[in-house]
């Protein structure tokens, strides 16, 4: 007698991915590449061994290694927007923690965005382009408790390099569950160093 369709072992089909969700998966592991060997160091079939697909796969989704390079600083940029947004949960930490929360969720593209985007000769502009877009922002902060206009941007560039690369720095091998003290610990040192730029008159030049 036949088996009956209950009785039959049924093997399950390989599950596809939906496509934003494959577009996902190969961002980050071009992300992952392009931080390891370097734009000029990374191939196509790089990026796909290192998300488990096949070349052809990634070619269907990305015309070229520029276009993926591309999309992998698009999403650092995109979880900067959503961490910056009008309507973002403000966070405890201020600044620290919205950038903190940002780069956790994309921590391969946000170091990739930060500490290599500038060296490659394709994408300065990109960098360039963000760096005016952070320190516009920074100065928009700062322009109520700094009023010389020359110190306010140095401020404000200093600020910069001290959170992002921090940040960069706690993802390289800190504890995720530790995410949030670290930003408080950023914030604070923030706080700290605006406080002694504003009182940099009285202060004994002598003195660190």
């Amino acid at each position: 007698m036949p088996p009956t369709l209950s009785s039959r072992t049924v093997v399950p089909r390989a599950t596809r991915m939906a496509r934003p969700a494959r577009r996902q998966q190969l961002v980050r592991a071009a992300a992952a590449a392009f931080l390891e060997r370097g734009f000029d160091g990374t191939t196509m079939e790089t990026v796909a061994d290192h998300a488990g697909v096949t070349r052809m796969l990634v070619y269907r989704h990305f015309e070229s290694k520029d276009a993926l390079y591309r999309a992998v600083l698009g999403a650092a940029f995109e979880q900067l927007d959503v961490a910056f947004a009008p309507d973002a949960t403000e966070s405890e930490a201020g600044v620290a923690g919205r950038l903190m929360a940002a780069a956790r969720s994309e921590p391969d593209a946000f170091r990739l965005l930060w500490r290599h985007a500038r060296h490659e000769p394709g994408f300065t502009a990109d960098f360039d382009a963000f760096r005016r877009q952070a320190t516009a922002f920074a100065l928009d902060l700062l322009t109520p408790l700094i009023p010389d206009q020359q110190r306010r941007r140095w401020s404000a560039l200093a600020i910069i390099d001290f959170l992002y690369g921090s940040v960069c720095n706690h993802l390289d091998d800190g504890d995720p569950a530790r995410d949030h003290d670290f930003a408080l610990h950023l914030h604070w040192g923030v706080v700290g160093m605006l406080a002694a730029w504003q009182q940099r008159d009285t202060a004994n030049p002598g003195t660190l």
